[in-house]
């Protein structure tokens, strides 16, 4: 063997010292001990828990309530989240809406806050000595925050927290997606997964994962008690009468979105739909949804008082007044998310919308494997939803979609019997909470609630 052969030599074999070391390291700073193991020994469970947008607060603040009612110990609280997260007791590091960025071109101008907020979380974690890390959705800060969280542990010696990721990334829906969560094993433990076919993705990728059942199901505990069907029937009448409605207007509702770049991007694109359809529809109202973000709720504000009909506008922090909304209307037209599940639970026939930036568009249609964008049109892989996507986006689209489905009753029936089958596929395995013999508790909780499971999942890992 001549010197650069050794050269040569050496250098692989130091490449796969430092490999073998790391995995070494990194196979001993994880906890192997049971969390209820950790938290009996220190007398309390400490959860450090991360949400970066509105829909994240909402699961954040379920799981934390559930959390507390399953943990035969006291649990204490610190991470990132919005208001309804704070009134589950938590001191959020900053707003949450300084992460809440979706997009990639959109993204470019907030990085640098980014790197300072992701640090800042970071150092808050280690200091906070967790027995669990728990992140909400918001894949692209969660899982930067996850990786150095753990790097920080190996490298400073000391036993790391267990990682949860609440809201499995929809890699399936992407082309080599499916490839990429097998590297999810490196900093995250477990995955919460709210679709009943991602757990199994994630299984055979080498991830652990547990499915807990669509989040959104949860409003008809929150509002019917615990015997709830799938199906929440809001009060329209009562709705019409406290916002004086005449019984004859057609009420259509909008939803925006809950960041700001949607609501920015969608709002005057709906406002302009509205323009369209004034004349079409007598005495035709508007009921626009306002999420519980403050700078969303001052752009529409403002915004709403130039429309060319009459607005009611409704809080998203009001479950009951949400769906009562519901009720009272003919159609909704929503922008993209996790309010078209909100929309089959109230069996309001809907259109699905989305525009974003051109760079973000392009990456979409050229990596996308699924063809529809709305999660119910995913599940059911039809076009039962109406789409109007991308540069397809336009007002007068979206006016000759919404024209037809409050006039079309073959297709508000189609719609309506579509969405019993999405939730029953969004729903959990019955009795996961009840016939569970891992935790005595002296509470009755009803089956299938995502963030009573989620709880146990990691109260029992």
């Amino acid at each position: 063997m001549n010197k650069l052969q050794r050269g040569v030599f050496w250098n692989l074999f130091s490449r796969k010292d430092v490999e073998l070391n790391y995995l070494l390291r990194r196979s001993f700073s994880i906890s192997s001990h049971p969390v209820r193991d950790l938290a009996s020994k220190d007398g309390e469970l400490r959860v450090f828990i991360v949400a970066g947008e509105v829909s994240g607060d909402i699961i954040g603040s379920r799981f934390m309530d559930s959390l507390r009612k399953l943990s035969p110990f006291p649990v204490r609280f610190a991470g990132v989240g919005g208001y309804l997260m704070s009134k589950q007791g938590l001191n959020s590091l900053f707003p949450m809406e300084d992460i809440s960025v979706m997009g990639i071109w959109e993204l470019l101008p907030h990085l640098n806050n980014f790197r300072v907020k992701l640090k800042q979380t970071v150092q808050a974690a280690l200091s906070f000595q967790p027995h669990v890390v728990l992140t909400v959705d918001s894949k692209g800060f969660s899982f930067r925050f996850l990786k150095y969280l753990r790097a920080k542990c190996i490298e400073q010696g000391i036993v790391s927290p267990k990682h949860f990721h609440y809201v499995s990334p929809s890699f399936w829906a992407w082309k080599g997606g499916e490839a990429r969560i097998k590297g999810l094993s490196e900093f995250i433990d477990h995955v919460l997964c709210i679709l009943p076919f991602e757990a199994e993705i994630c299984k055979l990728n080498g991830i652990a994962a547990t499915f807990v059942g669509h989040p959104t199901l949860e409003d008809m505990i929150e509002l019917k008690g615990k015997e709830a069907s799938g199906e929440i029937q809001g009060n329209g009448e009562e709705f019409r009468s406290e916002h004086g409605i005449a019984s004859g207007s057609t009420v259509i509702s909008l939803l925006p979105g809950s960041r700001v770049q949607e609501v920015t991007r969608m709002l005057p694109i709906f406002s302009n739909t509205m323009e369209l359809l004034k004349d079409a529809f007598r005495e035709l109202v508007t009921v626009v949804h306002i999420a519980p973000n403050q700078y969303v709720k001052d752009y529409i504000s403002k915004a709403v008082c130039k429309w060319p009909v009459p607005v009611v506008m409704v809080s998203g922090g009001s479950p009951g007044m949400k769906y009562k909304s519901f009720r009272a209307s003919r159609v909704a037209l929503c922008t993209s998310g996790t309010v078209a599940v909100e929309l089959q639970l109230a069996r309001l026939p809907c259109v699905v919308a989305y525009r974003a930036h051109l760079l973000t568009e392009w990456v979409i249609r050229s990596k996308a494997k699924v063809p529809y964008i709305s999660l119910p049109n995913i599940l059911l892989k039809s076009a039962t939803i109406p789409e109007a996507l991308f540069q397809g986006c336009t007002p007068s689209k979206l006016a000759s979609l919404v024209r037809e489905l409050v006039h079309n009753e073959i297709l508000r029936e189609q719609q309506i019997a579509a969405a019993a089958k999405v939730i029953e596929l969004l729903s959990p395995g019955k009795g996961l909470i009840n016939n569970s013999t891992h935790l005595e508790t002296s509470h009755a909780f009803p089956n299938s609630v995502s963030s009573m499971i989620a709880a146990l999942t990691v109260l029992q890992s």
